[in-house]
């Protein structure tokens, strides 16, 4: 029997991103990858990301967070799914400044005045190749030797590769939707080239401060937004010399402003949360996990 049978839960979306919410800062308890597949498959709870509250560890922080992805595996950050928590602890205790730790760190969220929208300081991109991580070195990650088709004539080529606290490649297109990212992003993610998988994203320069990106997301698949993906686009585009600092990211699921703050350069996204329902976690959307 699981020991998250009959625990709460808040279902929400950032852009169409999938988020799923469990507060276990009163009643920790673990959650195994064999849950989380069994949570996120359809008649359950379906979602892109599950975001787990429990005590936080870190004075002046309201949680520690558990990023799990829908095939049970781990993450270290989701941006949409960080912007989710903060508007559902800020509905809760009137705050309108939250820190919450991920495995990726402290990150600041705060409630902006117009209704539903939140911003997360991501923190500081990185680029360098064993940071990201690669299993090989690149001194220049703006543009990494990765390719897609013929060696003469390649479809994809000359990714670049930026850490958000996840691994990301963004491959420069001129439009995201004439490539098959659903047959091409599995091969990718799980290249040998990316000893932690990776994110894999298509970006179009659609102006001079307006980009369009479309992820394959690690461990997720196809996704209507990725907020830390589009984080990494714009990073890209910036160390590129393709934009300025301050970018719209139109995603499937809408735009995000995401901003590479010169200053202490930090990367800030802002960006609509919703509601959607709540609900309990039933022994039937937990009974795959006890045969896995």
């Amino acid at each position: 029997m699981s020991a998250l049978q009959n625990r709460p839960f808040v279902k929400m979306n950032g852009l169409g991103n999938e988020i799923v919410v469990l507060d276990l800062r009163a009643d920790p308890g673990p959650i195994t990858a064999a849950e989380a597949r069994a949570i996120a498959r359809p008649g359950a709870v379906p979602f892109d990301q599950l975001m787990a509250l429990y005590p936080p560890r870190t004075a002046g922080t309201e949680a520690f967070v558990r990023i799990f992805n829908s095939d049970g595996s781990e993450a270290g950050a989701c941006g949409n799914g960080m912007r989710c928590i903060a508007a559902l602890v800020s509905k809760a205790t009137g705050k309108k400044t939250l820190a919450f730790e991920t495995l990726a760190g402290v990150a600041a969220c705060m409630i902006e005045s117009m209704p539903g929208t939140v911003t997360v300081d991501m923190g500081a991109p990185r680029w360098r190749w064993d940071e990201i991580p690669l299993a090989e070195e690149f001194r220049d990650t703006r543009a990494i030797e990765l390719q897609i088709g013929p060696i003469d004539n390649p479809v994809l080529h000359s990714p670049s590769a930026v850490s958000m606290g996840n691994p990301h490649v963004i491959f420069w297109v001129d439009d995201v939707a004439a490539h098959d990212l659903a047959r091409f992003g599995p091969m990718l993610e799980n290249h040998p080239i990316f000893p932690e998988r990776a994110n894999i994203s298509l970006a179009q320069l659609a102006g001079a401060d307006h980009l369009i990106v479309r992820t394959w997301e690690r461990g997720a698949g196809l996704t209507r937004a990725c907020g830390s993906a589009a984080c990494a686009a714009a990073v890209a585009a910036v160390r590129t010399k393709r934009t300025g600092r301050q970018v719209r990211v139109t995603l499937p699921g809408g735009d995000l402003a995401v901003e590479w703050r010169e200053s202490d350069d930090h990367v800030l996204m802002s960006g609509p949360v919703e509601f959607e329902f709540e609900g309990k976690l039933s022994p039937a959307m937990l009974a795959e996990a006890s045969v896995a």
